[in-house]
């Protein structure tokens, strides 16, 4: 699965950050503002984006924590990296940020290395949950925050209903347009199988979360779990 997922951003690379715009009528941008807030990261820290994609998290983390602070935005996909790096070197010149190929299950960096971290739509692709929370976890810092932003199943009847018609009439004809169809008709089997709010609070408890905490936005469609580890 990792492999089919790795394959499918890597040819969705050059039109991710428009789909994105389109797909979310421009409302992934206020949403991962949010989860950058939520990661409370602040001037001078070290701070980590998993599955960065084109790096828009990243640049909004290395806004946040300046000259002073490191960014590292980490992703599976070359192709993504590559885009996120150019992007970087005329949105933000500063060489605050490290863009690094790797498995978010097997991170290459110290325990306890981050003052805070963002993920944004990569815990849906993962192929074990508990696992990259783990990671997540131990290279934290005492006392250190996540934000973890991803679509979500809501509670309501009619909102998922709504949901399931807005992927099936708008997203994957969007994408059929550019050709992307089986690259993104993934995005709903994705969802069905992915923890709600709860679920997702009691498998952050589960690898040792002190605080967590999930946050339903766009009416529940989406969600941002945060979490805290131990001081």
């Amino acid at each position: 699965m990792t492999n089919e997922i790795q394959t499918i951003f890597n040819r969705i690379a050059p039109v991710y950050d428009q789909l994105n715009d389109w797909l979310s009528l421009g409302q992934h941008r206020i949403w991962k503002e949010m989860a950058v807030k939520w990661s409370a990261a602040k001037s001078g820290d070290t701070a980590l984006d998993l599955c960065c994609g084109s790096g828009d998290l990243a640049l909004r983390l290395a806004r946040r924590v300046g000259a002073t602070g490191q960014v590292y935005g980490v992703d599976f996909s070359p192709n993504l990296l590559e885009i996120a790096s150019s992007r970087s070197h005329w949105q933000y010149p500063q060489p605050a940020i490290n863009w690094i190929e790797a498995d978010v299950l097997n991170l290459p960096f110290d325990d306890h290395q981050f003052d805070a971290a963002t993920m944004g739509y990569g815990l849906r692709n993962v192929k074990d949950i508990p696992r990259s929370l783990q990671e997540l976890y131990r290279v934290l810092k005492p006392g250190a925050k996540a934000a973890i932003l991803d679509f979500h199943r809501p509670s309501n009847l009619q909102l998922r209903s709504f949901q399931q018609w807005y992927l099936d009439a708008f997203v994957v004809p969007v994408a059929n347009y550019l050709g992307l169809k089986e690259e993104y008709a993934y995005i709903s089997p994705s969802l069905d199988r992915f923890p709600i709010g709860k679920e997702q609070i009691e498998l952050a408890h589960q690898v040792g979360f002190a605080v967590a905490t999930h946050y339903p936005i766009a009416n529940g469609m989406m969600g941002v779990l945060v979490v805290k580890k131990n001081e």
